[in-house]
């Protein structure tokens, strides 16, 4: 009795699991946190991916923008999200620095990196030094004179403590020995209106944010933190040319939940994959300044680990900032 009980239970068992095998998913629509206000790089690549993953999968993929703390608020709502994989999450590369920088605060982290588990990366492109076109800035070697001169005078917007558009700036200023003032927003997008009307001198920013805004000669860009040259951005120098050694790159990924099961990452895996070969999704990415830089999830996962050493050093010289 015993033996059929169990043979019974054990065959339960693998017609339930079979089952479960062969259930379709999605079922229905995925919400992707944007963890910052329309306007802003994440917002950019979000649409598009999100459009393209939706033709994939067969369902809505769903553009939620949660902004505040630098991006904390949404990806530590993605983070602790129930992993089913209907919540996903487009994230910047401040994903790598909020944890470090909830630490050297004295308080609980956000999220912690382990939380989340990279899917794909998008783009990767060094951030640009904006002001307004009428600035009577021409040079880089200009900007950074006048900041000499005038130490604080000088004020730069962000996305937040920490962000994307913060940490830059601050490693420019300690290699350069120079003091601006930094100006915090909710995200890239208010922080460029900003910059256009006026209230702030500065941005640095990921060229797709502020290339419109150039081509309408409304800003100019006086270097950016890369190397070499940017495609989308030919004439414009590097930092590095002027002789001070600052590198930054902004970069764009997918994250889901850790504990999300494997058969629904491979899929999400698979459906960002069909959209960063999609050529609707090259293009608008392209034509916004920052091109598709993919990388499948085991190479992202390299990236972003040895990116978030790296920002452990950066916060701890960048110091308390409330």
């Amino acid at each position: 009795m015993k033996r059929r009980t169990a043979l019974v239970a054990s065959i339960l068992i693998s017609a339930s699991t079979w089952c479960a095998a062969q259930v379709p998913w999605p079922t229905r629509a995925i919400t992707m946190i944007v963890p910052f206000p329309p306007g802003g790089l994440a917002d950019l690549v979000a649409r598009p991916v999100a459009e393209a993953m939706s033709r994939d999968l067969g369902q809505a993929v769903v553009i939620e923008n949660k902004a505040g703390a630098g991006g904390g608020i949404g990806m530590s709502y993605a983070a602790k999200a129930k992993p089913d994989g209907y919540t996903i999450l487009l994230a910047l590369s401040s994903l790598t620095v909020i944890p470090e920088a909830d630490v050297l605060l004295g308080r609980a982290p956000m999220f912690a990196l382990a939380d989340l588990r990279p899917i794909a990366r998008f783009t990767a492109d060094p951030t640009v030094l904006a002001v307004r076109a009428d600035a009577p800035w021409k040079t880089l070697k200009d900007f950074m004179d006048d900041a000499k001169k005038r130490p604080g005078a000088i004020n730069y917007g962000s996305s937040g403590n920490y962000g994307t558009m913060h940490v830059p700036m601050e490693i420019l200023s300690q290699t350069a020995g120079v003091k601006m003032t930094h100006v915090p927003f909710t995200g890239a997008g208010p922080a460029v209106v900003a910059l256009l009307g006026g209230q702030i001198d500065a941005i640095s920013s990921g060229p797709a944010t502020v290339l419109q805004h150039i081509k309408a000669g409304k800003l100019r860009v006086l270097a950016h933190w890369g190397n070499g040259r940017l495609t989308s951005m030919p004439d414009v120098p590097s930092i590095k040319d002027s002789g001070l050694n600052v590198e930054y790159a902004q970069w764009s990924g997918l994250f889901i939940p850790q504990a999300t099961p494997e058969p629904i990452a491979q899929r999400l895996r698979a459906a960002a994959r069909f959209a960063a070969q999609d050529a609707r999704v090259n293009e608008v990415i392209q034509t916004a300044g920052s091109p598709v830089q993919f990388q499948d999830s085991a190479d992202f996962e390299k990236y972003v680990q040895a990116d978030a050493r790296r920002m452990v050093d950066v916060v701890k010289r960048i110091g308390k900032v409330e």
